[in-house]
């Protein structure tokens, strides 16, 4: 099963364009995340519309953070990228009559959700400028190496 890495695709890009003075072209995020241009602007696109990113068109145009990176957090990234399954685990609904597969679905189900809730809850703890924060003492530290 292929994982959707999205969140951490749009970390990645958001921390280079927070390094960034001006707006950030979508083949320049491109490149720093080893893809297609398009994907980009398709993903940088569910940003905008939650308006944490803002484009413009033409020779200066680009992608540029349109809020403070300490408002913004992980869950509201996670939310503007739209709904994605949390795990690549999930339940059997082969037979949903069968008792057997009622008690494991339950059970699982109940632990997913509650996994789900505690993951989503740290997501609403953690800023962007708190991963910029890390970042910038991680380069400090690679660079004194």
């Amino acid at each position: 099963m292929k994982l959707d890495n999205r969140l951490s695709s749009v970390l990645h890009a958001l921390l280079h364009m927070a390094e960034q003075d001006g707006p950030v072209t979508s083949e320049t995020l491109a490149k720093c995340l080893d893809t297609n241009p398009v994907v980009v602007r398709r993903t940088m696109g569910y940003l905008r519309e939650a308006g944490i990113v803002t484009s413009g068109s033409g020779r200066a145009g680009g992608w540029r953070i349109d809020a403070d990176l300490a408002s913004i957090t992980l869950r509201q990234l996670y939310d503007a990228l739209g709904e994605s399954a949390m795990f690549a685990i999930g339940n059997r609904h082969a037979s949903p009559a069968c008792l057997v597969e009622q008690s494991v679905n339950a059970a699982l189900g109940a632990t997913f959700a509650e996994a789900e809730a505690l993951l989503l809850r740290r997501f609403s703890e953690i800023t962007l400028a708190d991963l910029a924060a890390d970042f910038a003492c991680r380069r400090a530290a690679a660079r004194g190496h």
